[in-house]
């Protein structure tokens, strides 16, 4: 009864506001008088109620008003129609009276241009290992030395206008027609909601706004550009961004930025080095010359090419100033995992926004294990030592936990802080894997009909291929080695009979079945072809601990992941990992490939017995990958508990000692090293996995056992005369 007598009284409200809305239409006089007489009845009421003397009011001649008269259709006239009208009228306006009151408190609470400059101080947010060991710093100060934009060399603005604003002097705040354009690609493409903004709006929002990525904020940042436009001149502006953005780490304005960089004052830069700093404000990590060499070098010739299309410079010069080097200081900080450390800030960067991270105080409590990274630095300096002989000068170490994905350790560089590109991280960038891809395409193979001891012919083969030149892939020793099963095929790693393997489940299946697993660089499905499963086209290690992950984990992918938990300023926790568990491909499929991997005697054919990649006492699946040119030589191996990849080479691709040789030399010693410590310091009960059910045993080739997904081990054909011998024909 109560409902329904509210839903009356509600109804007759919205009504009533669509009468005097109605009638305001028609004469503002009859919208006050109809107000007057509400308020008179409501008064009136009430001193009825409490028994007083009734007011005797005047009475009030309005003006008549002769209105164009027109006859409404019938059902126009009802007067269910009419009170229809009315309550949808009355909806209307109230909505409008209540937007625009939200309206008034949305522009009421927006801080003031005027600010600029005063507010938005930071608080460092502090990166830690496992154990609470402080890696890093993000960071304590905000070093700020105010230049005179008149005091700097031209050029200084002319970058930043550029590659930022190219409609900066044209525009009042907010270049309605390119920014909507700028927008729309920056949210297609890389689905952020800051593309599009001028230098006057990235000021007020880098100067007074929260980082939020949302419609509401992105409103305030409209509005105050429009309304900072108005109290300052263009110059003034331009004069605020170049001191209030941040150019990475603690250097924020042009000034610090230059010190940090080139270790001079801004107005001695030269036109390279302050193209270099204009383009940091967009991403100060990504396109770090610290971090990321080549994407600072690139970033800097794009500004120069916007530089040279608006008419700052001419063709002549930007083309020398292209082909310059990049010469930056090395980086004075206290850190400790420099490669973990950024790849975590670029990883919050793209989760919570620059400013978060840089003035947020988050506190990142991480997966890394600093004991595991410390040990695993000192490894790799140590074997790269031994083998400087075979024009060896970097490599990088990857481990991981795959039960959670949880990065243990994480060595992007020899040397950090070299200058040879040693802050160039490796783990994150696209390698040739060489052979040690050869699993992955198996293990589809398996899925499509295959068996461990299916019979694979490695004999010469040529491949002709629609299109291309014929293709005639050769073994890693140059010899052929008859009627191979695939459990021997896939352990000495020869290439022809993965080559006629991937011929047959089809390359296309195999790039779709490798994304699937966790490998994101084979976007373009024509540029691949055979050679893919020997390592032709490009990957990343943490793809490769992803994809790995999967084989590790019984079938499961676990994403990769780099915190534990991420706390705010006050203590309130924003992010717990809670890894997401994934069934790619059968846990029979992975227990096989496992094993495979995992067993010594197969592979001794092609490494002979005690080679790096034996772990006495322990069981470990482990796979190497060299290419044909000497410029990549990977291990890659796991157990239940760890997942350890590692990766020798050249940062220029210059190729290696054509002696080096996979499983003996390179990657594999330090491997072994990396895997004992764990295992050994670790490991707890060197742990394997359990048959699943779907998997049975059948003894094959003079009695040595085999596995077979249930269903599969009579299509085998164990026929003792078919195995491979330690002495391959040529």
């Amino acid at each position: 009864m109560k409902v329904s007598k509210g839903l009356y009284y509600l109804v007759n409200f919205f009504i009533t506001i669509g009468e005097i809305t109605q009638k305001c239409l028609v004469t503002p006089i009859i919208f006050i008088g109809g107000l007057i007489l509400k308020v008179i009845f409501l008064i009136y009421g009430q001193i009825a109620r409490i028994k007083l003397r009734p007011i005797n009011f005047p009475n009030i001649n309005l003006p008549k008003i002769s209105l164009i008269k027109f006859k409404l259709p019938k059902f126009a006239r009802n007067s269910a129609f009419q009170k229809a009208k009315y309550f949808f009228l009355g909806c209307l306006i109230t909505l409008s009276v209540v937007l625009l009151f939200q309206l008034y408190i949305f522009i009421k609470n927006l801080p003031s241009p005027y600010n600029i400059g005063k507010t938005n101080y930071p608080l460092s947010t502090h990166i830690y290992d496992r154990n609470d060991k402080l890696l890093y710093e993000i960071y304590r100060d905000q070093n700020r030395t105010p230049v005179k934009i008149d005091e700097l060399p031209p050029y200084i603005a002319q970058a930043t206008i550029a590659i930022e604003d190219k409609d900066f002097y044209r525009h009042q705040g907010v270049a309605v027609f390119s920014g909507i354009i700028r927008a729309v690609k920056e949210m297609a493409v890389n689905k952020n909601l800051q593309g599009g903004s001028t230098i006057t709006q990235q000021l007020v929002k880098t100067a007074l706004l929260t980082p939020e990525r949302t419609i509401s904020r992105k409103i305030k940042e409209v509005i105050l550009a429009l309304w900072a436009e108005k109290i300052y001149t263009k110059n003034q502006i331009l004069e605020m961004y170049l001191n209030q953005v941040p150019y990475g780490g603690s250097s924020y304005g042009i000034e610090e930025a230059s010190k940090t960089y080139f270790g001079k004052k801004a107005k001695d830069l030269t036109l390279e080095e302050a193209s270099l700093l204009a383009g940091l404000p967009q991403a100060p990590s990504i396109y770090s010359p610290y971090i990321n060499p080549d994407a600072a070098k690139k970033r800097r010739n794009e500004v120069l090419n916007s530089m040279k299309n608006q008419n700052f410079i001419t063709e002549e010069i930007k083309q020398k100033s292209q082909s310059s080097k990049i010469d930056v200081l090395p980086p004075k900080t206290s850190i400790r995992a420099p490669h973990f450390v950024f790849y975590t800030k670029n990883q919050l960067e793209n989760y919570y926004g620059i400013k978060t991270v840089e003035e947020g105080g988050l506190k990142v409590r991480t997966t890394l294990d600093y004991k595991i990274q410390e040990e695993t630095e000192k490894i790799l300096k140590e074997e790269l030592e031994k083998i400087k002989y075979l024009n060896v000068t970097n490599g990088a170490i990857l481990v991981t936990r795959p039960s959670n994905g949880e990065i243990l350790a994480m060595v992007g560089s020899v040397d950090y802080f070299s200058e040879l590109n040693g802050a160039y991280n490796v783990t994150t960038a696209p390698r040739q894997p060489g052979s040690s891809i050869k699993p992955l395409m198996y293990s589809l193979a398996l899925q499509k009909g295959y068996t461990s001891a299916s019979i694979i012919n490695d004999s010469p083969t040529v491949f002709n291929i629609s299109g291309s030149e014929s293709y005639r892939p050769v073994n890693y020793d140059n010899k052929f080695h008859g009627n191979v099963p695939l459990r021997y095929a896939l352990a000495n790693s020869y290439n022809i009979t993965a080559v006629k393997t991937l011929n047959s489940i089809g390359v296309e299946n195999f790039i779709d079945y490798a994304t699937k697993m966790g490998i994101t660089t084979w976007g373009d499905k024509s540029r691949y072809g055979l050679s893919l499963t020997l390592g032709g086209g490009e990957v990343k290690m943490v793809d490769m601990a992803e994809a790995f992950g999967v084989l590790a984990n019984q079938g499961y992918k676990i994403p990769v992941n780099y915190f534990k938990k991420i706390e705010d300023s006050e203590g309130n926790v924003l992010r717990e990992a809670a890894p997401s568990r994934i069934k790619e491909i059968d846990s029979g499929i992975s227990f096989i490939i496992s094993d495979i991997l995992s067993d010594n005697f197969a592979r001794t054919f092609a490494f002979g017995q005690g080679s790096s990649l034996e772990i006495p006492g322990y069981k470990v699946a482990v796979k190497t990958g060299t290419t044909d040119n000497k410029k990549d030589n990977w291990t890659i191996g796991y157990t239940p508990e760890f997942l350890v990849i590692v990766w020798v080479g050249n940062n220029n691709n210059t190729p290696m000692n054509p002696y080096l040789t996979s499983g003996i030399t390179g990657a594999a010693p330090i491997w072994n090293r990396v895997m004992s410590y764990l295992l050994k310091s670790y490991g707890g009960n060197n742990s394997w996995y359990e048959k699943p059910a779907n998997v049975v045993e059948k003894n094959c080739y003079y009695g040595r056992k085999e596995y077979f997904i249930k269903g599969t081990e009579n299509t085998a054909n164990c026929n003792q005369a078919l195995i491979v011998t330690p002495t391959p024909t040529p």
